[in-house]
């Protein structure tokens, strides 16, 4: 219809909020935006990760391979990221992707001189660039700070060396996992539940006690002064339809009505820690509105090509 807008705003409300993990509400957008920007967090935000291994010397009991797959999988601190070249595309070393705009060099020195095992991790791994390091799990899996525990790349036995020299380059997780910052990011429509006052009102507290507990996870309970059915945690609910069985099994089918708010979804975001939960949605967004941004050139250029033809084309070099 002509002068009809559908266009719409949406709003973001934060629920919590740490390092690696965010919990936020999206509201006012349907779930194909919702859905677009949780494949965006997966697979398109750039992060850097280990692209190039070369091993000097490997006397340990992993072969070059395994290592070198490895340290591909340990989270780089990758705030610069997105300022970064990819190497493919980076004129100042003609795509060799070893130059200081699209990569960071690193080195690992590590032989066993005792007969104590050596555990050589990625605190063994020396960057050119201090801002980017292996990621610091130190505080975050309960350690004591003066274990300066890493993630474990390989055990050496005496006698046994590694050195290696490992290039980093910017990659998305579309072309390899090792560059995805999300360790997992799921939505969720908001429940809206309803409860029929009148007819839980014809149920006995036994039958009360009865339909709170066949919900899996605790979303009703019984209020202790008033004895009713309340909703104590609608987020709770996971679309299994127990409730509404019991009802029917009860005899009351309407006994309690559940919708899903289609423009409303809560998301929980999980990062690698190669980025802040919060700095990975922020990317995300941005990513996506220069994605919509591409879309929208290539339909101008379509119309261009409608109003003029081959000379547009022409113009473009087409």
């Amino acid at each position: 219809m002509e002068g009809v807008s559908y266009q719409r705003f949406p709003k973001v409300k934060i629920r919590e909020l740490k390092d690696d993990y965010a919990k936020f509400e999206l509201r006012d957008t349907d779930a194909s935006m919702a859905n677009a920007l949780r494949r965006v967090m997966i697979a398109e935000v750039p992060t850097i990760a280990i692209d190039l291994v070369e091993i000097e010397v490997n006397s340990s009991v992993l072969n070059d391979e395994f290592i070198a797959h490895r340290l591909g999988l340990i989270p780089l601190t990758s705030e610069r990221a997105m300022s970064m070249r990819f190497s493919r595309d980076c004129d100042a070393c003609d795509g060799d992707g070893q130059c200081e705009f699209c990569s960071v060099e690193f080195h690992l020195r590590a032989k066993c001189m005792t007969d104590q095992t050596l555990d050589v991790t990625s605190k063994d791994l020396y960057s050119s660039d201090h801002t980017v390091v292996p990621v610091d799990f130190t505080d975050s899996a309960g350690y004591d700070s003066s274990e300066q525990r890493g993630i474990i790349i390989v055990k050496l036995r005496r006698g046994q060396e590694l050195r290696l020299r490992a290039i980093a380059r910017k990659g998305i997780g579309k072309d390899h996992a090792k560059w995805s910052p999300a360790a997992t990011v799921t939505f969720m429509y908001e429940p809206e539940i309803h409860i029929n006052e009148d007819m839980m009102e014809t149920l006995t507290l036994e039958e009360k006690q009865s339909f709170v507990e066949s919900s899996p996870t605790r979303v009703f309970d019984i209020d202790p002064n008033t004895q009713q059915v309340v909703v104590v945690d609608p987020e709770a609910y996971t679309y299994d339809d127990e409730v509404l069985k019991k009802a029917e099994a009860m005899g009351k089918p309407g006994l309690v009505e559940i919708y899903a708010k289609e423009d409303s979804f809560i998301f929980t975001v999980e990062s690698t820690g190669a980025i802040k939960a919060s700095q990975l949605v922020l990317n995300a967004i941005e990513v996506l509105k220069q994605k919509l941004d591409a879309v929208r050139l290539s339909e101008d250029t379509v119309e261009a090509d409608d109003q003029f033809g081959e000379l547009g084309a022409h113009m473009r070099g087409g």
